[in-house]
């Protein structure tokens, strides 16, 4: 029987451990925005708006991830404007002009493109079956508890955690936006303990990405918790186990679980 993490407190990451982000939840998305953008008068056809938004945001991730930087949902919609007002996207290996593109996109349109997005997905994409009541039972049992995720509008995760009426069990939302740079990146995690007022190995932090989450959180100094299964059907970056451990001593989760409910036998509350 696995020994029970002894922690003070638990981060749980967003899409694809709370939430689960699958390629058909995203194209609703992407869908129910386009429309809302022509019903403005913001676009003229709907079905533009999705492949040059899908092209956008893989451009974005070929260019950001690398970097630890986050993407920014204002400039991708800005580029996908501008292109649908006739602006040429960049030949392979070059940089966007966002200056210019800039110049054919009101920033009233960008903030609808924002909102509608974010709304979108609030009011599309469902949280795992067990992700409510195991918040409900970790904070219930002592454990301070947050939402530690990579996402580039972190609007959307205060909104869907405020729909799920996840706020009261939650300490803090911390997302790479506010923080600026992305995990793995140490200055994230830093960011976390000091949000949640505990540090190294009194945390432990749940995520699907092994890179990301795993790597990230145990090399700085973080107990972890790897949530198996859930990056087959995602547009997001993912990666795979032993990722991001490159030239150095092979990272492993403490815990590895299917279910969130799962962490409920696996962890225990350490003395304060």
């Amino acid at each position: 029987m696995t020994d029970r993490v002894l922690v003070r407190a638990i981060t749980l990451d967003f899409g694809n451990t709370l939430v689960l982000v699958d390629r058909a939840g995203l194209r609703d998305v992407v869908g129910t925005t386009a429309s809302g953008l022509v019903r403005r008068g913001i676009v003229h056809a709907g079905t533009e708006f999705a492949p040059v938004w899908a092209e956008e945001r893989d451009r974005q991730f070929r260019e950001e991830v690398p970097q630890f930087r986050e993407t920014d949902i204002n400039q991708r919609a800005v580029r996908v404007l501008a292109r649908l007002r006739g602006m040429d996207p960049p030949l392979a290996g070059e940089r966007w002009d966002d200056p210019a593109a800039a110049a054919l996109v009101g920033p009233d349109e960008v903030a609808a493109v924002v909102d509608l997005y974010s709304a979108a997905f609030v009011g599309r994409m469902a949280p795992v079956a067990d992700a409510t009541s195991t918040l409900r039972r970790l904070a219930g049992r002592g454990f301070a508890l947050a939402i530690l995720s990579n996402w580039p509008l972190a609007v959307t995760i205060d909104r869907f955690a405020e729909a799920q009426g996840w706020l009261p069990y939650l300490r803090s939302i911390v997302v790479s936006q506010r923080v600026g740079l992305i995990k793995p990146h140490p200055a994230i995690f830093r960011a976390a303990e000091e949000a949640i007022g505990a540090a190294g190995a009194d945390i432990l932090h749940v995520g699907d990405d092994w890179a990301a989450d795993v790597v990230g959180a145990s090399r700085s100094g973080w107990r972890t918790a790897y949530v198996r299964g859930r990056q087959g059907d995602t547009p997001l970056p993912t990666s795979e186990r032993g990722d991001g451990g490159e030239g150095q001593i092979p990272v492993r989760a403490d815990l590895e679980i299917d279910e969130l409910s799962e962490l409920d036998a696996l962890v225990g509350l350490a003395d304060t």
